[in-house]
């Protein structure tokens, strides 16, 4: 699909989807959504933007292999549990901090950074597979 106004809107809701997929990311932390949530979302942007202008273009927007994406949000994810069986907790079991930044309090968890795991893995899974498809299409 080319026609001029899909291609003319396709990169401002890429832009919004992949805004709105970390919103729903970090949202999701203590409500409905999360990691796997927004990276179906950014994965829907990009597969917007690759049928709007190719693969190529996508490719250089990711900046980095959509495989090797995922492969980082998975040692991110089953990183995010180390902690817990350092302080002799079960394998990913929520830890809280609560560091001053700035002099503000801001609360760190480990659930956070497995959240942003698995938005890492579905968003280069998804993506991966998006783009192979185009790429077989074209």
């Amino acid at each position: 699909m080319s026609t001029v106004i899909f291609r003319a809107i396709a990169p401002y809701l890429t832009a919004l989807m992949v805004l709105f997929s970390v919103f729903v990311l970090l949202r999701g932390h203590n409500n409905p959504g999360g990691g796997f949530i927004g990276g179906l979302i950014a994965a829907s942007a990009f597969a917007i933007y690759g049928i709007a202008y190719g693969v190529p273009p996508v490719r250089r927007a990711l900046r980095f292999h959509p495989m090797g994406i995922a492969a980082f949000g998975l040692v991110l994810a089953a990183l995010a549990g180390v902690p817990s069986l350092l302080g002799g907790k079960p394998f990913l079991t929520a830890l809280w901090a609560y560091p001053k930044i700035f002099g503000m309090e801001v609360a760190v968890s480990t659930a956070t950074f497995f959240d942003i795991g698995v938005y890492l893995v579905v968003l280069g899974t998804i993506t991966s597979v998006a783009l192979s498809l185009e790429e077989r299409e074209r």
